[in-house]
């Protein structure tokens, strides 16, 4: 391969081909890895070793042996998340968890280590006894993980291998479903690795379309291989809108076109109880959203439900509830009291939907670091809060039937609702104790004492306490929270890929347009080349700006790419090259490092290591001044010839016998 220089003319075709060396940082030759460019020039799946699900569980069995040797009894959090030198994380470990998975498998070991921690995590919610051992043990894990993928340099190698490549393990004698380690980390919440350098960079490149989902293997990760083709009509592809960046500006731009329609669809009721152009879009968005929502429960399962699912599930349930009171009013005769009533109670179920509607934008804000880190603080209330309901509904039991038994006491029932009504007034901080008075005295009064004591002094403090731990909990990992919440919507978007994306309410093309007149006999050639020149059509307007917004970041690329930095990289106003370069030469680092005051050491361990580097020195002193005296006592007895060795011996002892005496003499 013939090197290019800096210095010769290069065109943008060159560049866009990835063909650019990199320059070396350090002054050194550059190495033949770095003429190939950060992003291949082939959309075809990598021709990797094959790792088996044997060899990853057996990966991951050692290293559940080495943090069973590395940590066999408690010690502080401290000394497994603390960086630097101070931390039993030492570069020695690290270097073991990797040979843990020796030779071509070192691509599975961040996969490995995330598994070693889901079995600690586990083991720390069934053996309650040790849960505090294997809480350290399932962080320690997460550490080395994170070690290991900042310190690797590869990039390539990192994003595709150790992070996209999906891998199987045996449990129970059969092969799990393959995961990689990106969704193995968000799947356990692992804020440690999702919190590293080379994930957040990974997941960055994931959202911005710089790594996609292979064509051929959907399940595998390639790199988009004209991300740096400053053409326009390159990037006019409706594949282009599988990237989670524009499906989130898609379905933002729907959610605030919906928004507009519920406002004018509920703020203009029709007397006559016809559907208006405004009302009937509204129905046939929620009809796109609610499809959306039957596919993916299909695909995904029970496991899809969420806080945001539930919510959105609400929302359009109630959104149906009303259409169902619109289509009842439009069946009975006009002028009539049944068609007013039902017309009326759907407007009143539409109406009902308006705080619903509104909190859904929260949705698609959470990009932002102040909504993100608030919707998880809901999410974790919402999760605390269930601990509250839980006793709340077993004590609300267990008065309400103390209330009924009292009531039915005489034979009649006829203050059972009158009970619930203000056994809920209390939950509410609004309780009534008159009612009870004369309710059954004095059982009735008494209960509803005690009914409020318990609710209002220890089940309400006990919720603001759960409150309280959760939003310290939240916000003490305020930003790696918003990175998992990041990396999950992320994923969500490219996990289970689907060959053509169409953003709700435009599935209903694809429902009704495509799938059923024409996807059960068509070939599956001519159904891609059709969904393709739909999408095209329906995507047309998007990919417009998603084309000028691409080819303005390509020439971005190019001229990094031509300064010899990454392709993401950005300059700062602070960053000036030609200025570093000559502080660089001069001494001034040398002074800042001897002035540096070892911020990765406690001021009692850099003083015992500084004492233990002297006594190094002083020993290596002795020895060589032990080693002299010891050579020349062998020189004076191996000389034997040349004179008599008695006399020479006198004559050197009646020199030494002169020197002590002038030197006392002149003390």
């Amino acid at each position: 391969m013939v090197k290019h220089s800096f210095t010769m003319p290069i065109s943008a075709f060159e560049l866009s081909n990835s063909r650019l060396p990199r320059p070396s940082h350090n002054g050194e030759s550059s190495s033949p890895d770095e003429f190939s460019a950060l992003l291949p020039t082939s959309a075809r799946s990598a021709n990797h070793h094959y790792i088996s699900p044997r060899e990853v569980t057996e990966v991951c069995v050692r290293l559940r042996l080495m943090l069973d040797e590395i940590i066999p009894i408690e010690i502080k959090e401290t000394r497994i998340s603390r960086p630097g030198s101070t931390s039993i994380i030492t570069p020695a470990v690290v270097e073991t968890a990797l040979a843990a998975a020796d030779g071509d498998r070192r691509a599975c070991i961040v996969f490995a280590l995330l598994t070693v921690k889901m079995w600690y995590g586990k083991l720390e919610r069934r053996e309650l006894c040790d849960a505090d051992l294997y809480s350290l043990k399932a962080e320690a894990c997460a550490m080395i993980a994170k070690r290991i993928i900042e310190e690797e340099q590869d990039q390539d190698f990192l994003f595709k291998e150790m992070l996209c490549r999906r891998f199987s393990l045996i449990v129970d004698n059969e092969v799990t479903d393959a995961r990689n380690a990106l969704e193995l980390a968000v799947d356990i919440h692992s804020l440690t690795v999702i919190g590293s350098s080379g994930y957040q960079k990974c997941i960055s490149w994931i959202w911005h379309g710089w790594i996609v989902p292979s064509p051929v293997r959907p399940s595998e990760y390639v790199s988009y291989t004209d991300v740096a083709v400053p053409d326009f009509w390159t990037h006019f592809n409706p594949d282009r809108i599988k990237t989670p960046l524009y499906q989130n500006g898609l379905q933002l731009a729907f959610s605030i076109v919906y928004l507009a329609l519920y406002t004018g669809a509920v703020n203009t009721a029709n007397p006559g109880g016809n559907f208006d152009p405004v009302e009937g879009l509204l129905y046939v968005f929620t009809l796109g959203f609610l499809f959306d929502e039957i596919v993916k429960f299909y695909h995904i399962g029970i496991y899809y439900f969420s806080f945001w699912s539930v919510f959105n599930d609400t929302l359009y349930g109630l959104l149906i509830v009303s259409f169902v009171f619109r289509i009842i009013a439009l069946s009975v005769p006009d002028n009539s009291s049944a068609r007013h009533s039902n017309d009326v109670l759907a407007y009143q179920f539409l109406a009902f939907c308006a705080p619903l509607m509104w909190s859904r934008l929260l949705l698609f804000l959470d990009m932002q670091k102040f909504f993100g880190a608030m919707l998880v603080v809901v999410k974790e209330l919402m999760k605390e809060s269930v601990v509250f309901f839980v006793l709340l509904i077993i004590i609300m039991i267990g008065f309400l039937q103390a209330f009924v038994g009292l009531d039915s006491a005489d034979g009649y029932l006829d203050t059972g609702a009158m009970s619930i009504s203000y056994m809920v007034r209390s939950v509410l901080q609004s309780p009534e104790f008159e009612p009870f008075e004369m309710f059954a005295p004095p059982f009735g009064a008494l209960l509803n004492y005690i009914f409020t004591f318990v609710v209002s002094v220890l089940l309400l403090n006990i919720l603001i306490a759960l409150f309280n731990s959760a939003y310290e909990k939240v916000y003490d990992n305020a930003v790696d929270e918003f990175l998992a919440l990041f990396a999950q919507k992320t994923l969500r978007f490219v996990r289970a890929p689907d060959e053509n994306v169409f953003v709700p309410p435009l599935n209903l093309i694809e429902i009704f347009g495509l799938i059923l007149p024409f996807e059960w006999w068509m070939p599956k050639h001519r159904y891609a080349r059709l969904n393709d020149y739909v999408m095209t059509v329906v995507y047309s307007p998007v990919l417009v700006l998603i084309s000028a917004y691409e080819v303005y970041v390509a020439g971005c690329i190019l001229r990094n790419r031509a300064s010899g930095e990454e392709d993401d990289d950005t300059q700062d106003e602070w960053e000036y090259p030609e200025i570093e370069s000559e502080v660089g030469a001069s001494d001034w680092l040398e002074r800042v490092r001897e002035a540096s005051p070892h911020a990765d050491l406690d001021p009692a361990t850099y003083e015992i290591r500084q004492l233990k580097k002297q006594v190094d020195e002083l020993t290596a002193v002795i020895a060589a001044l032990k080693q002299d005296l010891g050579g020349g006592k062998k020189r004076a007895e191996s000389t034997t010839t040349g004179g008599d060795t008695e006399n020479e011996i006198e004559n050197e002892t009646e020199t030494l016998l002169d020197v002590d005496s002038n030197s006392r003499s002149s003390e």
